[in-house]
């Protein structure tokens, strides 16, 4: 939020605009019974406003019955929503930028399950909202659920490329030399692991990976980049980075627009 602010400040400088900034204060105070309300703390009368929440940011805390509670998407959300109302009926238009989609990880349904993220997309746009901006939505298939309301999937790929480039200028995106993922935006050549799982058991809420089984060109010699949407322990990036080393890759770069590590650390 500082990082858009501070364009915002600059761009509305070259326009003839002096503030200091854009950001206006709000908070979601909670009673000591758990109940919370959201306060937004100037008028925002006829503005376009932008809510920005990360759904994923578990080191929020509060407390309660003097218990440290950490915030959960359900709490982010919740959150959100009493923002929503109390700017409803006086701002011009409401948008939310939300970098990871809540309810997002679900990309399929089996039979007597709840599908949280259309749900709550339909939500926000019961409420008002007019647009929605998410960072590589791990199924972007779910803007069907709001198909008459902006919704815009931003990929991080010109960001990671950019930020590569920076840590190491040496690279070359020669299709001869370098497989990456992006191949469709570098015209480079494609390598791909997919994950052969065990669909008779059941391990922590999901199948457990057998394999990760290559197909590709030989990668000896050659630097190779691993992209995926989500680390939750790191388990796949770590044995999919071991399998490409036996396979002679001489540098492995590893990236992730989620590294969450949610299962440890360890």
């Amino acid at each position: 939020t500082n990082l858009i602010d501070k364009h915002l400040v600059r761009w509305a400088s070259e326009a003839g605009y002096q503030t200091d900034s854009f950001i206006i204060e709000s908070a979601c105070p909670r009673f000591q019974s758990g109940d919370a309300k959201g306060l937004v703390k100037e008028s925002v009368r006829g503005d376009d406003i932008f809510i920005v929440v990360d759904p994923g940011n578990y080191s929020v805390t509060y407390k309660l019955f003097n218990y440290e509670n950490h915030l959960s998407p359900d709490d982010h959300f919740a959150n959100l929503k009493r923002l929503i109302q109390a700017v409803a009926g006086k701002a011009h238009r409401v948008s939310v930028i939300m970098p990871s989609l809540y309810g997002g990880r679900q990309h399929r349904r089996v039979v007597r399950e709840s599908l949280d993220c259309a749900v709550a997309l339909q939500e926000l746009q019961t409420m008002g909202v007019r647009n929605i901006i998410t960072f590589d939505a791990h199924d972007p298939r779910v803007q069907n659920a709001v198909p008459l309301m902006s919704f815009d999937n931003a990929m991080p790929t010109y960001q990671v490329l950019k930020s590569l480039l920076k840590k190491d200028p040496t690279l070359s995106f020669d299709k001869e030399k370098f497989n990456m993922y992006f191949s469709s935006v570098l015209g480079c050549n494609l390598g791909m692991f997919y994950k052969r799982r065990d669909y008779t058991r059941v391990v922590n809420g999901r199948n457990p990976i057998v394999a990760h089984e290559y197909l590709g060109e030989s990668v000896e010699g050659k630097t190779v980049f691993i992209a995926d949407d989500i680390i939750a322990s790191g388990e796949s990036m770590l044995e999919v980075a071991s399998n490409l080393k036996q396979r002679g890759a001489a540098n492995i770069i590893a990236n992730a627009t989620f590294p969450l590590f949610t299962s440890g650390l360890e």
